[in-house]
């Protein structure tokens, strides 16, 4: 039992005294014992605390030797793959039939690890000059015209002034990356002299002392003159400022949800949010993170006087039904270019396929992930099927035309098919191809048979806005008009 100071100091006064022992422990209302202990004790210097250790129960006799060859053989494994104290627990309980509790388990792998840490582990303090960025991706939900999508958000930090910006994106390709610095750079005024990435960020990667770059960000370091270094792999602790960045702009930017009616118009909402996180005060300097910034804007090299088209062109070869694969998605370049080799320019968002003359052919929105079905501009197709108005049935353009014109062209003949189908291809050029397929609805809900000589007049005009209004017509006064006629005057 512990004995409070003041009655240690009364046990040492009363000592001092002359008091026996038996006197002072009747006086004070403590053990013979304690004021023993006490009296006889010759060093009052403060000590450290030591943790209190729970004694072993006897659920463990006979495992800890497991528990060391495992841990031990650990040192041999890559850091992410090694046993923690709930996988031990879970091999123990499926392999050797362990009845005991995980809490015996967790003490005795802490104090494993605690005393065979090695001296050089741990993380060091960095010190980052000024004008050096660190680059990341997180992920984080968002609403984009009223879709819940779970984007790439691709965050850019500077750790002297802890300066943080975020950008949102559908995938983390370079063109993603490059795409987002130049946005950060061309909204700073300035282009950091060093970026610092991890091995999971598309430009690049390190593997032991050899550094590969992709094509497209060798040609961004060298437009904006800034070079690049990647951490060693498992080493986030290397970029720690943009990692913790990560977590902080997802928690204070992106909860809830943002909501915005476009990507682009997200990324814009996002950086004004960053841009008034540069109140706050410096956690450890003291200084407003926007005074610190000025320091690291300044310390970075002036842009040039282009912005970099982060784009990437390949060949492809198409097929015979004029597709080509990119990245494991499929996209109609149109049957008019089949067998032939095209160039695919990809860009963060769109994909634009050009011709052996580099005229652009067309250009669709940008798939990320695996999509089954055909990426394809429905006008392209029009040429075939006015050709063979008989693979209607089975064309991909048969799913998006809506129910009126589907069910119309389904039960035509091949000679109304071709005439409408010719149609539309004809108003496709300068109305767009929603344009003509709204007129021929329109005409077919009216008529019941759509005019080609009117649906490219209507679509003209539907394009232009100036559709006319659906709206009964009263023709009584028609009967009226004739039979005032017939009668005398």
């Amino acid at each position: 039992m512990t004995v409070p100071m003041s009655v240690q100091e009364d046990i040492r006064r009363l000592d001092a005294n002359g008091v026996p022992g038996r006197e002072i422990a009747r006086t004070l209302g403590i053990s013979r014992d304690s004021v023993a202990k006490y009296i006889g004790m010759e060093d009052f210097s403060p000590a450290p605390q030591t943790p209190s250790t729970r004694p072993g129960g006897s659920v463990m006799t006979g495992f800890e030797e497991i528990i060391d060859t495992w841990l031990t053989e650990d040192r041999q494994r890559r850091r992410k793959q090694r046993h923690t104290a709930k996988r031990v627990f879970d091999r123990f309980v499926d392999e050797h039939g362990f009845t005991g509790s995980y809490s015996p388990v967790q003490r005795y792998v802490k104090r494993f690890k605690a005393r065979h840490r090695a001296p050089g582990e741990g993380y060091a303090e960095l010190v980052w000059p000024a004008g050096t960025a660190q680059v990341d991706f997180g992920q984080a939900e968002a609403i984009i015209a009223g879709i819940r999508q779970l984007l790439h958000v691709l965050v850019i930090t500077f750790p002297f002034s802890n300066m943080r910006f975020v950008q949102a994106y559908r995938g983390e390709t370079a063109e993603c990356v490059c795409h987002g610095l130049r946005t950060i750079f061309e909204h700073i005024g300035a282009a950091p002299r060093m970026l610092v990435f991890d091995n999971a960020t598309g430009v690049g990667r390190r593997t032991g002392q050899k550094v590969i770059d992709s094509r497209l960000f060798n040609a961004f370091k060298l437009h904006y003159r800034a070079q690049a270094r990647y951490c060693n792999p498992d080493s986030g602790n290397e970029k720690g400022n943009v990692e913790n960045a990560v977590g902080f702009l997802r928690r204070n930017l992106m909860v809830p949800e943002p909501e915005a009616a476009t990507l682009a118009g997200l990324n814009e909402v996002l950086l004004d949010r960053c841009q008034a996180l540069a109140t706050a005060t410096h956690w450890r300097k003291g200084l407003s993170i926007g005074e610190l910034f000025a320091g690291d804007v300044g310390a970075c090299m002036a842009l040039p006087g282009i912005g970099f088209d982060p784009v990437c062109y390949e060949s492809r070869n198409a097929d015979k039904t004029g597709n080509i694969l990119i990245e494991g998605n499929t996209y109609a370049a149109g049957p008019a270019y089949h067998s032939r080799t095209l160039t695919v320019g990809l860009r963060h968002d769109v994909v634009q396929i050009l011709d052996e003359q580099a005229e652009p052919v067309v250009t669709f929105g940008r798939v990320f992930g695996k999509q089954s079905t055909t990426v394809f501009e429905p006008a392209s197709l029009l040429p075939l099927l006015v050709r063979k108005p008989g693979a209607w049935s089975h064309s991909p353009l048969r799913e998006v035309v809506p129910d009126p014109v589907r069910d119309w062209l389904d039960r035509a003949g091949t000679a109304e098919r071709r005439r409408l189908l010719n149609a539309v291809d004809a108003a496709a050029g300068p109305a767009g191809f929603e344009s003509p397929i709204q007129a021929a609805e329109t005409l077919i809900r009216q008529d019941g048979t759509p005019d080609p000589a009117a649906l490219g007049m209507l679509a003209r005009r539907i394009a232009h806005g100036a559709e006319p209004q659906a709206a009964g017509v009263d023709l009584g006064v028609y009967d009226n008009l004739v039979a005032t006629a017939g009668e005398p005057a």
